[in-house]
């Protein structure tokens, strides 16, 4: 349905304070002595005048059994313009100049202000045409030189025979997000990142199955292009990053520590960006132990969880509930650099959060975090992990810092956790500073839901890539004639003194 007087009058006195070059469009709107028809409806952006009692736009849905007429035949009441003598709604639209924020097309449909500064929508749209295609024509010559040019019938003749790209998402062999399978490990310093499955789950102490997390997660990250709008980045054009499969994860908690250490220690070793997929919490501990080595100072850990996982045991054994403790053991991982964000519920060993007293370990929950917000919530994360002098910081993500409302497939669910958006928002905010690696843990698909729970597994690594591309910390920064993304809180350095002992 069409919006009344009433609405229309509350969304010009909105649009009142715009440029000047929009008063006339303003002024349009405002004629009373035609909008006071019977029947009139208000649609945002159409100009739609009718012309009898209860007429409506072709915009609204039709009575039942009823069709409205095609686009071209509105009433001779939509202004008549040269190049539109049918009676479209308004002349066509001028593209706005880039390299003028504010800039308002003239006769353009909506007297909105364009200022890419203030408005996500306006920013993103003229963001995409500095990106570039050269990514995109290197993986459509690739597909047809492995996989054969398409039967003559096919008038596309970018398809292949055999499918060997992103496209289409239902089909091909399921990497993560269909990125380049690297057979041969060793040559993995020719990537920007790497992502590493890691299938290991012998630290459960609760609900096993997170092994079957990284096949879960690289199958419905088949559904995710490469391309995100509000974040302005195509990580086809940006970024070079590899797929390399999954460690040899040994069925003994040691052994398999030790196998994940090698795989992660060997790509960063060469300066390339580790993603590992897991996998149980536990294999935190590897993961920064395969990554401090190279890291020329102490390293930060952001970690966001419902779940402490700082006790010293499990069972006898260095179960999922402890890699911060060990990992805060490395010598140069100290636990002063160690934040934990989301923390709450009715599973937090004591003895975990004696070790956290004892060690001066930073820990926000979920209700300080709702009441500081978001962004306050990052800012304090990043003056803590990257004080000390610290030179690296490193994330882990454990899906079951959501609520369990949105995330079913993991081992220990636990409600009262992130809603999504925060949670993406904040993974954006942390990440803007730098990271020498990240982990995504705790996706069991057997427990899963509509696969919703890999999802934001896969939605979490894709946002950090992005945020990390487009901060200019790994890949190609796409150029840039417009000003910063809206709605992101000034860049603040974070604090990187020692904290002082008490």
């Amino acid at each position: 349905m069409g919006f009344g007087h009433s609405h229309k009058k509350r969304i010009i006195r909105r649009v009142r304070s715009v440029t000047k070059e929009a008063q006339h469009d303003l002024a349009h709107h405002e004629g009373k002595d035609h909008h006071d028809a019977p029947g009139h409806g208000f649609v945002p952006g159409v100009h739609h005048h009718a012309d009898k009692p209860g007429a409506q736009s072709p915009f609204h849905a039709p009575p039942h059994g009823e069709n409205w007429p095609p686009f071209p035949n509105l009433p001779s009441s939509h202004h008549p313009h040269p190049a539109h003598p049918e009676g479209y709604a308004w002349p066509p639209v001028e593209h706005a100049d880039y390299s003028k924020p504010g800039h308002i097309p003239p006769n353009h449909p909506h007297p909105e202000t364009f200022d890419p500064a203030i408005r996500q929508g306006a920013w993103a749209k003229y963001r995409e045409a500095e990106l570039g295609a050269k990514g995109w024509k290197e993986e459509v010559d690739r597909c047809l030189e492995y996989g054969l040019e398409a039967a003559p019938s096919i008038k596309d003749r970018t398809i292949s025979t055999f499918a060997r790209g992103e496209l289409p998402h239902f089909a091909g062999i399921n990497t993560f997000c269909k990125t380049h399978y690297l057979e041969n490990v060793k040559k993995v310093s020719g990537y920007d990142a790497a992502v590493i499955g890691v299938p290991f789950d012998i630290g459960t102490t609760y609900r096993s199955g997170t092994r079957f997390g990284p096949q879960a997660i690289r199958r419905i990250s088949a559904l995710y292009g490469t391309y995100n709008y509000e974040l302005g980045v195509d990580l086809r054009e940006s970024l070079k990053w590899c797929d390399l499969g999954d460690v040899f994860a040994i069925a003994n908690i040691e052994k398999g520590f030790d196998q994940i250490s090698k795989a992660v220690a060997h790509v960063r070793s060469n300066n390339v960006f580790p993603i590992m997929l897991g996998g149980d919490h536990s294999i935190g501990y590897p993961d920064v132990r395969g990554i401090a080595p190279y890291i020329d100072g102490p390293v930060g850990i952001i970690h966001i969880d419902r779940h402490v996982d700082t006790q010293e045991t499990d069972m006898d054994e260095r179960m999922h509930t402890c890699p911060w403790f060990h990992a805060t053991n490395i010598p140069n991982a100290p636990p002063v650099n160690l934040v934990q964000l989301g923390i709450g519920g009715w599973q937090a060993p004591r003895p975990g959060v004696k070790v956290g007293r004892s060690r001066g370990t930073t820990v926000l929950t979920i209700e300080d975090i709702v009441m500081m917000g978001v962004d306050k919530a990052a800012e304090i994360a990043l003056d803590v992990a990257w004080s000390n002098g610290a030179k690296a910081v490193f994330l882990s993500f454990d899906v079951d810092s959501l609520d369990a409302g949105f995330v079913p497939g993991t081992g220990w669910p636990e409600p009262g956790g992130f809603l999504p958006r925060e949670v993406l928002r904040l993974l954006r905010l942390v990440a803007r500073e730098g990271l020498c690696g990240m982990e995504v843990v705790e996706v069991a698909p057997q427990y899963d839901a509509g696969d919703q729970t890999a999802l934001i597994g896969t939605r979490a690594i894709m946002d950090v890539l992005a945020t990390l591309v487009n901060e200019g910390h790994l890949g190609k920064k796409p150029e840039t004639k417009l000003p910063p993304p809206p709605y992101w809180p000034a860049r603040k350095k974070p604090n990187t003194k020692a904290k002082k002992k008490k």
